[in-house]
Order: C-alpha cells, then sequence, then structure tokens
C-alpha cells in the first residue's frame, strides 16, 4: 500500500470546482508562502511567478479563491484586506497598532466558534472571527523606552 499524495495546487483549484490557470495558481501558491499579504505583495508574488498580471485579475482571483475556501480573507478595522493561506481552524489574530504586523494566534477556547454568544438569536454559530489589537514585542520595547 502507498501513502497518499497531498494533492497538488492544480488539483486543488479543480476540487473546489475552479478554472485552473497559471495566475491562479501562482496567486494560491505566493498566499501560501506569504504571511498576512496585501493584494498589492500578491501581485508582485505572482508577477515574479507568471509575469504580467492586472491588480484587477488578481482582486478577482482572491474572490474567486475566498469564495472557495482556498484562501482567507482578513479585515482588520481601518487596514485594507489581508489574504492567507491558513484555512479551516477558525483561528484568531494579533495586530499591532503600531506597525502593523497580523500573527495568527489559535482558539482560545476549545473548538470552533472558540466562543459562545450570550444570545444566538436562533443563529447556527459555526465561526467566530477575534481581533486581538496591542503592540508586538518590538513596537512595545520602543514604546517603553522612548524618552
Amino acid at each position: 500500500m502507498t501513502a497518499s499524495q497531498p494533492p497538488n495546487t492544480a488539483e486543488e483549484l479543480r476540487g473546489a470546482g475552479l478554472r485552473v490557470t497559471a495566475a491562479r495558481v501562482a496567486l494560491l501558491e505566493t498566499v501560501r508562502d506569504g504571511d498576512h499579504l496585501g493584494v498589492e505583495a500578491i501581485a508582485s508574488g505572482v508577477r515574479a511567478r507568471v509575469g504580467h498580471i492586472s491588480l484587477q485579475a488578481v482582486y478577482e482571483a482572491l474572490n474567486a479563491l475566498a469564495g472557495a475556501g482556498l484562501v482567507r480573507r482578513l479585515e482588520p478595522p481601518g487596514s485594507p484586506a489581508l489574504y492567507e493561506g491558513r484555512v479551516g481552524d477558525n483561528h484568531h489574530h494579533l495586530v499591532c497598532r503600531s506597525c502593523g504586523v497580523v500573527v495568527d494566534v489559535d482558539c482560545a477556547v476549545g473548538h470552533a466558534p472558540c466562543l459562545t454568544a450570550s444570545d444566538d438569536r436562533g443563529f447556527a454559530i459555526d465561526e467566530a472571527e477575534v481581533i486581538y489589537w496591542g503592540l508586538c514585542p518590538p513596537c512595545s520595547e520602543a514604546s517603553s523606552s522612548a524618552p
């Protein structure tokens, strides 16, 4: 018996019902290789892999990939949207108020949705999105040493 191989990027796109293109493959791989990337950084990464791609095509592909559950869109208030490849586990985020760095943090309590609403109003809740705000260690250190 042989061990099954994880699906490659093209197979994942097909499995999600999406057309496989070089740009989509490059985009998904760029997001997964990065860390909470903005659209400009993703476009730059895709261009480095496949050549020219319009910003509009990047937005459209990101929407398709997010809709298919292959990437996750994070929208910290007051910041542009960020994308990540960690999907399906209902993790949360730490965001530095000073430099804007974003870091993953696992659920605070148990399994998804990790929190219990005080009144679910009849909703079948399956996910909670939590953003913890503060200062990252370098910014906190710089803040405490400032005159």
